[in-house]
């Protein structure tokens, strides 16, 4: 069973940053995706980055420039790096993984495909002054 847990969020004031962590466990090969996606209340789930097995990233529109996300193999963690951050990134941030990796690849980029087969409980990033 994989398992993930995701840490890092906070209460950061505009132009502040954070770094979300999302540790992962019990995949069964080394062929996975891992990305993050953010929910409020009243909106649709969004992706906001995601990287792939063999190091592609995809980026939400709305954090181009200001997130980066990254991965530690050895590790079976990835980060995303939040700058810049403004009010409107506050949300609860998930990340998921998928050992079908194309699958999680389109998902984060509002495809319509298959959820992802396994999410962690989310932290919570909170922007304000």
């Amino acid at each position: 069973e994989v398992q993930l847990q995701a840490s890092g969020g906070g209460l950061v004031q505009p132009g502040g940053s954070l770094r979300l962590s999302c540790a992962a466990s019990g995949f069964t090969s080394d062929d996975y995706a891992i990305g993050w996606f953010r929910e409020v209340p009243g909106k649709e789930r969004e992706g906001v980055s995601c990287i792939n097995n063999d190091g592609r990233t995809y980026y939400g529109d709305f954090v181009k420039g200001r997130f980066t996300i990254s991965r530690d193999a050895a590790k079976n963690t990835v980060y995303l790096q939040m700058n810049n951050l403004k009010p409107e990134d506050t949300a609860v941030y998930y990340c998921a993984a998928d050992e079908r990796p194309l699958l999680l690849y389109y998902y984060c980029q509002g495809y319509q495909v298959q959820t992802p087969d396994s999410w962690g409980q989310g932290t919570l990033v909170t922007v304000s002054s």
